[in-house]
This record gives C-alpha cells, structure tokens and sequence, in this order.
C-alpha cells in the first residue's frame, strides 16, 4: 500500500495488483460455489479503517458483520441481500448501503458482483 497521503482509487484493476482469491467458509456458503477476489487499496488508523475493491461470483451466503462496519458502491453485477427478519433489497451498479456493526443476514450474488468497500 502506498505511503501517499492522496490515493487514486480508480477502477483499472491491472493498477490495483494481484487480487487475494479465496472462498467464504463453507459454513457460511447456502448455495453455490463461490468464488471472491479482494484487491486492499489503503488502511490508516492501525488498520482499524480499510478499503478495497471485492468481486465475487454467484451464490448465496451469510453475511455476518460483527462489530464491522462497512459502506459498499456496487460497480457491476447485481446482488440482494436480506437483513434477518427483512424483506430482501436488490443493488446494481451504481448503488450503494451501510452494514452496521451486528448485521446478519444473506448475500445472494445473482451476477457476478464487484463492489468498492471502506471497512470501519
């Protein structure tokens, strides 16, 4: 990461370097075989706040945040997530919502969705 005090978040993923690929715990995974890439842009305070650029492919899994909050942009594809105990939301590109700290629920990826993420 850099040591800049200003940082071009653009989206021309050859500059962002190598993804991380992994897959969300399998006790986690509902439906699928999913598949996530993670590119880290920045982190400051210790790491207490971070941000990046995630992708992931179809499925369904649980979203658990913990003490996590996270803001999200949707850059493509189109994912509905469903808050326990909530009626589901539908988010497309240019869309964007907060996970609190404490939200549970499901993350259905309908089309292969990559989203900017600021994690406080």
């Amino acid at each position: 990461m850099s040591k800049n005090l200003l940082i071009n978040f653009n989206f021309n993923f050859d500059q962002l370097g190598d993804a991380r690929e992994y897959r969300p715990p399998a006790e986690r995974v509902i439906e699928g075989d999913i598949v996530c890439r993670n590119w880290d842009v920045d982190s400051a305070k210790d790491d207490k706040v971070r941000a990046g650029v995630w992708e992931s492919t179809p499925g369904v899994n649980r979203s658990i945040k913990g003490e996590t909050w996270e803001f999200c942009l949707i850059l493509s594809g189109v994912v509905e997530i469903t808050e326990d105990g909530q009626p589901p939301v539908t988010y497309k590109a240019g869309d964007c919502f907060i996970m609190k700290p404490g939200y549970t629920g499901t993350w259905r990826t309908l089309e292969t969705v990559r989203k900017v993420w600021i994690m406080a």
